[in-house]
Protein backbone atom coordinates (compact mmCIF):
# COMPACT_ATOMS: atom_id res chain seq x y z
CA UNK A 1 0.00 0.00 0.00
CA UNK A 2 3.04 2.42 1.02
CA UNK A 3 3.83 1.64 -2.61
CA UNK A 4 0.76 3.11 -4.51
CA UNK A 5 0.83 5.94 -2.18
CA UNK A 6 4.48 7.02 -3.14
CA UNK A 7 3.57 6.36 -6.48
CA UNK A 8 0.53 8.25 -6.88
CA UNK A 9 1.83 11.06 -4.75
CA UNK A 10 5.19 11.22 -6.81
CA UNK A 11 3.15 11.07 -10.10
CA UNK A 12 1.13 14.32 -8.77
CA UNK A 13 3.35 16.62 -7.32
CA UNK A 14 5.31 16.24 -11.20
CA UNK A 15 1.87 16.72 -13.07
CA UNK A 16 0.42 19.55 -11.45
CA UNK A 17 2.20 22.95 -11.70
CA UNK A 18 3.93 24.50 -9.25
CA UNK A 19 1.77 27.44 -8.68
CA UNK A 20 -1.42 25.08 -8.81
CA UNK A 21 0.06 22.99 -6.60
CA UNK A 22 0.61 25.23 -3.57
CA UNK A 23 -2.95 26.12 -4.23
CA UNK A 24 -4.09 22.81 -3.61
CA UNK A 25 -2.00 21.69 -0.85
CA UNK A 26 -3.99 24.70 0.94
CA UNK A 27 -7.51 23.25 -0.14
CA UNK A 28 -5.93 20.20 1.08
CA UNK A 29 -5.32 20.89 4.49
CA UNK A 30 -3.08 17.83 5.41
CA UNK A 31 0.07 19.66 5.99
CA UNK A 32 0.95 22.23 8.72
CA UNK A 33 2.01 25.76 8.41
CA UNK A 34 5.04 25.33 9.06
CA UNK A 35 5.41 22.13 6.51
CA UNK A 36 3.99 23.89 4.16
CA UNK A 37 6.18 26.88 4.63
CA UNK A 38 9.21 24.96 4.69
CA UNK A 39 8.58 23.45 1.01
CA UNK A 40 11.31 24.52 -1.18
CA UNK A 41 9.09 25.04 -4.64
CA UNK A 42 11.76 26.33 -6.68
CA UNK A 43 13.25 22.39 -6.90
CA UNK A 44 12.92 20.51 -9.82
CA UNK A 45 10.18 18.47 -9.76
CA UNK A 46 11.69 15.25 -9.13
CA UNK A 47 13.28 16.36 -6.00
CA UNK A 48 10.19 17.85 -4.92
CA UNK A 49 8.45 14.24 -5.13
CA UNK A 50 11.36 13.58 -2.57
CA UNK A 51 10.21 15.78 -0.83
CA UNK A 52 6.81 14.95 -0.26
CA UNK A 53 7.68 11.57 -0.24
CA UNK A 54 9.36 11.95 3.02
CA UNK A 55 6.13 13.90 3.88
CA UNK A 56 3.62 11.54 3.27
CA UNK A 57 6.12 8.77 5.95
CA UNK A 58 6.12 11.57 8.33
CA UNK A 59 2.25 12.28 8.46
CA UNK A 60 1.13 8.77 7.47
CA UNK A 61 -0.82 9.61 4.97
CA UNK A 62 -2.80 6.79 3.12
CA UNK A 63 -3.81 6.36 -0.39
CA UNK A 64 -7.21 7.72 0.19
CA UNK A 65 -6.15 11.28 1.55
CA UNK A 66 -3.77 11.14 -1.58
CA UNK A 67 -6.71 10.39 -3.50
CA UNK A 68 -8.31 13.22 -2.16
CA UNK A 69 -5.58 15.69 -3.11
CA UNK A 70 -6.07 14.43 -6.97
CA UNK A 71 -9.74 15.29 -6.72
CA UNK A 72 -9.13 18.53 -5.66
CA UNK A 73 -7.00 19.17 -8.23
CA UNK A 74 -8.73 17.74 -11.11
CA UNK A 75 -12.26 19.52 -9.92
CA UNK A 76 -10.12 22.91 -10.37
CA UNK A 77 -8.76 21.75 -13.25
CA UNK A 78 -11.28 19.41 -14.84
CA UNK A 79 -9.94 20.30 -18.72
CA UNK A 80 -6.93 17.50 -18.45
CA UNK A 81 -8.84 14.52 -20.79
CA UNK A 82 -11.78 13.69 -22.83
CA UNK A 83 -15.21 14.21 -20.93
CA UNK A 84 -18.38 11.85 -22.90
CA UNK A 85 -21.65 13.01 -22.04
CA UNK A 86 -24.52 10.55 -21.18
CA UNK A 87 -28.24 10.96 -20.51
CA UNK A 88 -30.61 9.56 -17.82
CA UNK A 89 -33.81 7.98 -19.63
CA UNK A 90 -37.39 7.44 -18.19
CA UNK A 91 -37.05 8.35 -14.98
CA UNK A 92 -39.39 7.11 -11.42
CA UNK A 93 -41.93 9.18 -10.41
CA UNK A 94 -39.50 9.93 -7.39
CA UNK A 95 -36.60 10.47 -9.02
CA UNK A 96 -36.63 14.18 -8.45
CA UNK A 97 -36.45 13.69 -4.55
CA UNK A 98 -33.38 12.22 -4.90
CA UNK A 99 -30.76 14.13 -2.74
CA UNK A 100 -27.39 13.54 -1.88
CA UNK A 101 -27.37 11.21 1.21
CA UNK A 102 -29.91 8.83 -0.92
CA UNK A 103 -27.44 8.96 -3.93
CA UNK A 104 -24.18 8.40 -2.12
CA UNK A 105 -25.62 5.48 -0.39
CA UNK A 106 -26.87 3.64 -3.06
CA UNK A 107 -24.19 4.24 -5.93
CA UNK A 108 -21.59 3.18 -2.99
CA UNK A 109 -23.58 -0.09 -2.37
CA UNK A 110 -24.49 -1.00 -6.15
CA UNK A 111 -21.02 -0.38 -7.32
CA UNK A 112 -19.66 -2.08 -4.56
CA UNK A 113 -21.86 -5.32 -5.18
CA UNK A 114 -20.91 -5.06 -8.59
CA UNK A 115 -16.79 -4.92 -8.14
CA UNK A 116 -15.43 -6.91 -5.54
CA UNK A 117 -12.41 -4.44 -5.06
CA UNK A 118 -13.11 -0.83 -5.61
CA UNK A 119 -12.49 2.51 -4.33
CA UNK A 120 -15.22 5.02 -4.48
CA UNK A 121 -14.80 9.29 -2.82
CA UNK A 122 -17.03 11.61 -3.74
CA UNK A 123 -17.43 15.32 -3.15
CA UNK A 124 -19.71 17.97 -3.72
CA UNK A 125 -18.57 21.00 -5.56
CA UNK A 126 -19.72 24.56 -5.11
CA UNK A 127 -21.59 24.48 -8.40
CA UNK A 128 -24.11 22.03 -6.62
CA UNK A 129 -22.27 18.82 -9.02
CA UNK A 130 -21.30 15.37 -7.38
CA UNK A 131 -17.97 14.98 -8.22
CA UNK A 132 -16.93 11.04 -7.92
CA UNK A 133 -14.06 9.10 -8.24
CA UNK A 134 -13.56 5.52 -9.14
CA UNK A 135 -10.66 3.43 -8.42
CA UNK A 136 -11.04 0.15 -10.37
CA UNK A 137 -10.17 -3.33 -9.19
CA UNK A 138 -11.59 -6.89 -9.73
CA UNK A 139 -11.75 -10.02 -8.36
CA UNK A 140 -8.70 -10.36 -7.95
CA UNK A 141 -6.63 -7.46 -7.73
CA UNK A 142 -6.83 -4.14 -5.97
CA UNK A 143 -8.49 -0.75 -6.85
CA UNK A 144 -5.79 0.81 -9.36
CA UNK A 145 -5.57 4.37 -8.45
CA UNK A 146 -3.45 5.05 -11.00
CA UNK A 147 -5.56 5.63 -13.78
CA UNK A 148 -9.49 6.38 -11.79
CA UNK A 149 -12.42 7.32 -13.49
CA UNK A 150 -14.13 10.21 -13.06
CA UNK A 151 -18.19 10.91 -12.74
CA UNK A 152 -19.74 14.21 -12.46
CA UNK A 153 -23.73 14.52 -11.99
CA UNK A 154 -26.09 17.42 -11.31
CA UNK A 155 -28.87 16.04 -9.22
CA UNK A 156 -32.35 16.35 -10.16
CA UNK A 157 -31.18 16.42 -13.88
CA UNK A 158 -30.70 13.70 -16.24
CA UNK A 159 -27.16 14.42 -16.90
CA UNK A 160 -24.04 12.70 -16.37
CA UNK A 161 -20.23 13.28 -17.86
CA UNK A 162 -17.62 10.99 -17.82
CA UNK A 163 -14.03 10.68 -18.18
CA UNK A 164 -11.54 7.93 -18.17
CA UNK A 165 -13.95 4.66 -18.51
CA UNK A 166 -13.31 1.71 -20.49
CA UNK A 167 -16.01 -0.81 -22.10
CA UNK A 168 -15.41 -3.45 -19.71
CA UNK A 169 -16.67 -0.40 -17.06
CA UNK A 170 -19.30 1.18 -19.00
CA UNK A 171 -21.90 -0.99 -17.57
CA UNK A 172 -21.29 -1.53 -14.31
CA UNK A 173 -20.91 2.38 -13.67
CA UNK A 174 -24.70 2.88 -15.74
CA UNK A 175 -26.15 0.23 -13.47
CA UNK A 176 -24.57 2.07 -10.23
CA UNK A 177 -25.60 5.64 -11.62
CA UNK A 178 -29.51 4.33 -13.04
CA UNK A 179 -30.31 2.66 -9.61
CA UNK A 180 -28.72 5.48 -7.80
CA UNK A 181 -30.88 8.22 -9.76
CA UNK A 182 -33.69 6.24 -10.05
CA UNK A 183 -34.19 5.88 -13.58
CA UNK A 184 -34.78 3.58 -16.17
CA UNK A 185 -32.07 3.75 -18.79
CA UNK A 186 -28.47 5.70 -19.94
CA UNK A 187 -27.94 6.49 -23.08
CA UNK A 188 -24.78 8.09 -24.72
CA UNK A 189 -25.60 12.14 -25.80
CA UNK A 190 -23.28 11.80 -28.68
CA UNK A 191 -21.44 14.76 -27.42
CA UNK A 192 -17.63 14.09 -25.36
CA UNK A 193 -14.62 17.25 -25.47
CA UNK A 194 -11.63 17.98 -23.55
CA UNK A 195 -13.55 21.42 -21.76
CA UNK A 196 -15.89 19.78 -19.14
CA UNK A 197 -17.89 23.31 -19.01
CA UNK A 198 -18.56 23.58 -22.72
CA UNK A 199 -19.95 20.60 -22.85
CA UNK A 200 -22.15 20.76 -20.12
CA UNK A 201 -22.99 24.27 -20.99
CA UNK A 202 -24.18 22.73 -24.17
CA UNK A 203 -26.03 19.98 -23.70
CA UNK A 204 -27.87 21.69 -20.18
CA UNK A 205 -28.26 24.72 -22.40
CA UNK A 206 -26.45 26.74 -19.44
CA UNK A 207 -25.79 29.85 -22.08
CA UNK A 208 -27.29 32.81 -23.51
CA UNK A 209 -29.42 31.61 -26.42
CA UNK A 210 -30.21 34.00 -28.55
CA UNK A 211 -32.57 32.24 -31.67
CA UNK A 212 -34.11 35.82 -32.80
CA UNK A 213 -36.15 36.65 -35.77
CA UNK A 214 -35.32 40.30 -36.04
CA UNK A 215 -32.53 42.10 -33.21
CA UNK A 216 -34.14 45.29 -32.40
CA UNK A 217 -30.32 46.49 -31.31
CA UNK A 218 -27.66 46.76 -34.50
CA UNK A 219 -24.98 44.83 -34.38
CA UNK A 220 -21.79 46.42 -34.18
CA UNK A 221 -20.54 44.67 -37.67
CA UNK A 222 -24.18 46.35 -39.31
CA UNK A 223 -23.19 50.09 -37.46
CA UNK A 224 -20.10 50.02 -38.98
CA UNK A 225 -21.74 49.13 -42.73
CA UNK A 226 -23.96 51.86 -42.44
CA UNK A 227 -21.54 54.33 -41.31
CA UNK A 228 -18.61 53.44 -44.24
CA UNK A 229 -19.19 56.09 -47.12
CA UNK A 230 -18.30 53.78 -49.50
CA UNK A 231 -20.16 50.35 -49.42
CA UNK A 232 -23.39 50.55 -51.61
CA UNK A 233 -26.46 49.88 -49.95
CA UNK A 234 -26.94 46.39 -51.80
CA UNK A 235 -23.97 45.01 -50.41
CA UNK A 236 -25.37 46.36 -47.26
CA UNK A 237 -28.34 43.98 -47.34
CA UNK A 238 -26.32 41.46 -48.20
CA UNK A 239 -24.16 41.88 -45.33
CA UNK A 240 -26.86 42.54 -42.87
CA UNK A 241 -28.59 39.17 -44.01
CA UNK A 242 -25.75 37.21 -43.55
CA UNK A 243 -25.53 38.62 -39.90
CA UNK A 244 -28.78 38.06 -39.25
CA UNK A 245 -28.80 34.03 -40.59
CA UNK A 246 -25.45 33.12 -39.16
CA UNK A 247 -27.09 34.54 -35.79
CA UNK A 248 -30.54 33.10 -35.95
CA UNK A 249 -28.67 29.33 -36.49
CA UNK A 250 -26.31 30.21 -33.27
CA UNK A 251 -27.36 32.59 -31.28
CA UNK A 252 -26.06 36.22 -30.37
CA UNK A 253 -24.36 35.14 -27.15
CA UNK A 254 -21.04 33.59 -25.81
CA UNK A 255 -20.78 29.96 -27.27
CA UNK A 256 -19.30 27.46 -25.60
CA UNK A 257 -15.65 26.58 -26.25
CA UNK A 258 -17.13 23.22 -27.95
CA UNK A 259 -13.28 21.81 -29.63
CA UNK A 260 -14.64 19.23 -32.32
CA UNK A 261 -17.54 17.39 -34.35
CA UNK A 262 -17.58 14.49 -36.00
CA UNK A 263 -19.99 13.50 -39.29
CA UNK A 264 -19.67 10.07 -40.00
CA UNK A 265 -21.13 9.38 -43.54
CA UNK A 266 -23.04 6.40 -44.51
CA UNK A 267 -24.54 7.34 -47.62
CA UNK A 268 -24.49 6.01 -51.24
CA UNK A 269 -21.54 7.62 -53.36
CA UNK A 270 -23.57 10.03 -55.73
CA UNK A 271 -21.12 11.42 -58.38
CA UNK A 272 -22.45 10.89 -62.35
CA UNK A 273 -18.56 11.34 -63.45
CA UNK A 274 -17.64 8.14 -61.44
CA UNK A 275 -20.27 5.25 -62.31
CA UNK A 276 -18.19 2.30 -61.04
CA UNK A 277 -18.39 4.39 -57.26
CA UNK A 278 -22.40 4.97 -57.90
CA UNK A 279 -22.67 1.43 -58.82
CA UNK A 280 -21.65 -0.74 -55.37
CA UNK A 281 -24.46 -1.26 -53.51
CA UNK A 282 -22.71 -0.93 -50.00
CA UNK A 283 -22.49 2.80 -48.23
CA UNK A 284 -19.96 4.91 -49.07
CA UNK A 285 -18.59 5.51 -45.36
CA UNK A 286 -16.62 8.05 -43.99
CA UNK A 287 -15.51 10.02 -41.17
CA UNK A 288 -15.41 14.33 -41.17
CA UNK A 289 -14.24 15.89 -38.37
CA UNK A 290 -14.19 19.65 -37.77
CA UNK A 291 -11.93 21.40 -35.34
CA UNK A 292 -11.24 24.60 -33.75
CA UNK A 293 -10.09 25.55 -30.15
CA UNK A 294 -13.54 27.61 -30.43
CA UNK A 295 -15.71 25.79 -33.18
CA UNK A 296 -19.09 27.03 -32.51
CA UNK A 297 -17.40 30.60 -32.61
CA UNK A 298 -16.05 29.84 -35.72
CA UNK A 299 -18.71 28.76 -37.58
CA UNK A 300 -21.02 31.59 -36.42
CA UNK A 301 -18.00 33.47 -38.08
CA UNK A 302 -17.88 31.96 -41.19
CA UNK A 303 -21.19 32.27 -42.08
CA UNK A 304 -21.62 36.25 -40.81
CA UNK A 305 -18.54 36.81 -43.16
CA UNK A 306 -19.14 35.23 -46.07
CA UNK A 307 -17.28 32.27 -46.00
CA UNK A 308 -19.71 29.74 -45.38
CA UNK A 309 -22.75 29.77 -47.17
CA UNK A 310 -25.97 30.85 -45.77
CA UNK A 311 -28.40 30.08 -44.95
CA UNK A 312 -26.47 27.86 -42.33
CA UNK A 313 -27.37 23.88 -43.44
CA UNK A 314 -29.02 21.72 -40.54
CA UNK A 315 -25.78 19.71 -40.13
CA UNK A 316 -24.13 23.02 -38.55
CA UNK A 317 -26.88 23.91 -36.67
CA UNK A 318 -27.80 21.37 -35.06
CA UNK A 319 -24.94 21.82 -33.11
CA UNK A 320 -26.20 23.48 -30.81
CA UNK A 321 -29.54 23.22 -31.21
CA UNK A 322 -29.44 19.16 -29.89
CA UNK A 323 -26.75 19.65 -27.57
CA UNK A 324 -24.62 17.13 -29.62
CA UNK A 325 -21.62 17.34 -31.74
CA UNK A 326 -21.38 13.50 -33.05
CA UNK A 327 -23.69 13.03 -35.84
CA UNK A 328 -24.27 10.18 -37.98
CA UNK A 329 -25.97 10.94 -41.87
CA UNK A 330 -27.54 8.17 -43.77
CA UNK A 331 -29.94 7.98 -47.03
CA UNK A 332 -33.42 8.74 -45.88
CA UNK A 333 -35.75 5.57 -46.71
CA UNK A 334 -37.69 6.18 -49.88
CA UNK A 335 -41.81 5.98 -49.41
CA UNK A 336 -42.82 3.08 -51.41
CA UNK A 337 -44.50 5.44 -54.24
CA UNK A 338 -40.69 7.21 -54.67
CA UNK A 339 -39.23 6.14 -57.94
CA UNK A 340 -36.32 4.10 -58.05
CA UNK A 341 -34.32 6.06 -59.93
CA UNK A 342 -34.82 8.83 -57.80
CA UNK A 343 -31.43 10.16 -55.36
CA UNK A 344 -32.36 9.50 -51.75
CA UNK A 345 -31.89 12.43 -49.42
CA UNK A 346 -29.34 12.28 -46.29
CA UNK A 347 -31.07 12.51 -43.03
CA UNK A 348 -29.00 13.08 -40.11
CA UNK A 349 -29.06 10.84 -36.95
Amino acid sequence: MRDQVECLLRRLVRRIPTEVLKVTLEKWGRLTVAQQQNIDFKQTKWALADEFIALSEENGWTIRQIAELEMIYVIDNPDQGMWHAFQLVDPDTDASSVGLIQFKEKFKSNLSYLVRHVSIKMKKNTDEAIWIRIAWGDSYSRPNNMIPTYVVHYLQTPYVFVTRMTSKQKPLLSQALIIATRHQGIKDAKLSGRKLSAIRDLLMQQYDQVFPAKYPIPLQERSQIALHPHLHREHAKVEENRHQLAYEAFGGGKLPQLQSVVYKLDTKFKDPTNQAMMEREKPFKCVVTFASTNLLESLRHCASSGIASTPVTPLLSSIPRKGRNYFVITDRVQAPSTKMNQPTNPSVS
